[in-house]
């Protein structure tokens, strides 16, 4: 067992999570994170657009902490968690457009959520995406949804796919690769129609 003081904020991220794993000491998971609250609440202002959206947003990635730091192997937790974050703001953002019309223009009138143009905009990325991920092989839609959007590392996918962590890893990379292609062709497409 790892022992660590609370207070001890020189610690390295890893024995802060091997310690936060351990004991589920919630002040030392708040310890780590507090080193990366500044760069958490940067992602989350720039995807979300609003002081107080992004400061929520750092609360409840804090939240989703506490359960996905136990259940994933972190090798790099300061990546992980930009990559947590990340997907957390663009989870926000497919969500908010299922908010009906008027109630959305209402909204931005008040001038709480994006503007219309780029919540189009955003919109218009998603289902692109959607489109392209759909494109790609079964391998490699499911090793880049585990990876970005589970947040898990090789190893796991790895594990729980039966597969070796070295394809996880070039499935990852051609299907990010095959997804670039993709939505750079269909836009030049709608340019040019």
């Amino acid at each position: 067992m790892t022992f660590l003081r609370n207070t001890d904020i020189e610690a390295s991220d890893e024995l802060l999570l091997k310690t936060y794993s351990e004991r589920g000491d919630l002040n030392v998971l708040a310890t780590l994170y507090q080193r990366y609250m500044d760069l958490i609440y940067g992602v989350c202002l720039k995807y979300l657009e609003n002081n107080e959206d992004a400061r929520d947003a750092v609360l409840n990635i804090f939240e989703e902490l506490t359960v996905k730091v136990k259940k994933y192997e972190i090798q790099h937790f300061k990546a992980w968690l930009y990559q947590l974050s990340k997907n957390h703001c663009l989870m926000i953002l497919r969500k908010r457009k299922s908010i009906p019309v008027h109630a959305e223009i209402d909204l931005m009138q008040s001038g709480d959520l994006l503007h219309l143009d780029y919540d189009n905009r955003t919109e218009q990325q998603f289902n692109l995406l959607q489109h392209c991920m759909e494109q790609l092989t079964d391998h490699q839609k499911n090793s880049i949804r585990m990876f970005y959007l589970e947040g898990k590392c090789y190893k796991n996918i790895a594990d729980s796919t039966g597969l070796d962590a070295g394809k996880i890893r070039s499935f990852i990379q051609n299907g990010r690769r095959n997804l670039k292609i993709c939505m750079e062709n269909k836009s030049i497409e709608k340019l040019t129609h």
